[in-house]
């Protein structure tokens, strides 16, 4: 059975902000995206990059790891569940002092989870 090529999705064609949990960079320029059911690899230009994290979606928690604002559900004490909701949520383990700064950044930007 052949499936008509406009039909399949293209795998790098995704939405940032609705589909991305979270993202790490390398140092080649090239960017983990991690979703609730995948994890993509895709080379980024650092305009591009630094257009993804200037727009207040994502919040810098490492020098290489973004988390998506957007996405956060809760906070332990060592890690920060993101997704849709708590069946599709994946844990990110972080630092007291990451969970800190992410907690402020949350709080800046009024993204408080409940």
């Amino acid at each position: 059975m052949r499936v008509a090529s406009n039909s399949v999705r293209n795998l790098y064609d995704f939405e940032v902000e609705r589909d991305i949990l979270f993202f790490k960079v390398n140092r080649q320029g090239l960017v983990s995206f991690h979703g609730v059911n995948y994890n993509l690899k895709k080379p980024m230009t650092r305009e591009q990059l630094t257009k993804l994290t200037k727009e207040g979606t994502f919040a810098e928690v490492a020098s290489n790891c973004y988390v998506n604002l957007l996405k956060v559900l809760a906070m332990n004490e060592d890690s920060v569940c993101l997704g849709a909701d708590s069946t599709g949520a994946k844990n990110l383990p972080l630092t007291k002092r990451q969970l800190q700064g992410l907690k402020s950044r949350m709080m800046a930007s009024r993204r408080v989870p409940s």
